[in-house]
């Protein structure tokens, strides 16, 4: 299961109207610890796939998702279930931490 690509225009579709949670990861370009969490992006959604989507969003470029969330700092992983936010770390974390996230609000 590949990445979602998330935006301002598909945010509600993708995330708030998804059947599965989803995972969003709010990063940019400029942020080396965001650059470092994308491969675990990649990871997650295949280690969860069926029971989890994973979506990147751009912070710089999609304000009005961002500001929705009320984005701090960077990176920032929230899951999503039925809309709502269910769970959130803010900064990078090491891949047995980021499974002991997931794992613990699945």
């Amino acid at each position: 299961m590949s990445v979602l690509h998330l935006t301002d225009a598909n945010f509600q579709a993708e995330v708030l109207d998804a059947d599965t949670p989803v995972l969003v990861d709010v990063w940019a370009e400029w942020c080396g610890p965001c650059r470092l969490m994308a491969p675990m992006m990649d990871w997650a959604a295949g280690e969860y796939a069926g029971k989890l989507a994973v979506g990147k969003l751009e912070a710089d470029p999609n304000p009005t998702a961002r500001d929705q969330m009320g984005i701090q700092g960077l990176p920032t992983l929230v899951i999503f279930k039925n809309g709502q936010e269910l769970a959130r770390h803010e900064g990078a974390m090491a891949k047995p931490q980021l499974k002991a996230f997931l794992d613990a609000n699945l």
